[in-house]
């Protein structure tokens, strides 16, 4: 979403549009700056509920790589962010920017929750992971198909904390 939200962005400052420059890159930072943080808080009392309540991952659990959930719901979601980079593009002739900057924002907060999970993650010493069979049923990974977290440690899978990928030097 952020490279999406930054090129129609990019596009908008092109355009003249009616409010003009000026007002469309006040506003689109203004959205930028409440979207960021909306979409950073949204449903954080469902995680925080989600990781307290994670149990240990047992031996028979199925347990998604986090870059292949992001695969999925990319493929899932595709003609989402295409009509919302369009739907960009095109409100750069009402008031340049703004669109743009408010996708970037809901990329930004998206990253910026990641990193909270990242950091809770780290805090507890567990990789928190949803069953497959749950993400599979809402699609989302606080829905109400997901009941708790699976937890393992640190050690286990080939992620990092918060989603990031292990870096060799890691494992060693």
């Amino acid at each position: 979403m952020w490279w999406l939200g930054v090129c129609a962005a990019g596009i908008g400052v092109l355009l003249p549009g009616l409010t003009g420059r000026r007002i469309g890159v006040l506003a689109g930072a203004a959205l930028f700056l409440v979207t960021a943080a909306a979409v950073a808080y949204r449903r954080r009392g469902r995680y925080g509920a989600l990781m307290r309540g994670a149990a240990r991952a047992g031996k028979h659990d199925v347990l998604q790589d986090r870059a292949v959930t992001v695969r999925n719901w990319r493929r899932g979601h595709r003609w989402w962010l295409l009509l919302a980079f369009v739907a960009a593009l095109g409100s750069g002739f009402a008031v340049p920017v703004a669109g743009g900057m408010l996708l970037a924002g809901a990329g930004v907060g998206l990253w910026l929750k990641s990193a909270w999970i990242g950091r809770r993650e780290r805090a507890e010493e567990a990789l928190l992971w949803v069953r497959v069979d749950w993400l599979t049923a809402g699609g989302r990974p606080a829905g109400k198909a997901v009941r708790s977290y699976r937890g393992t440690g640190i050690a286990a899978g080939d992620a990092a904390p918060g989603g990031a990928r292990r870096r060799a030097d890691a494992l060693v």
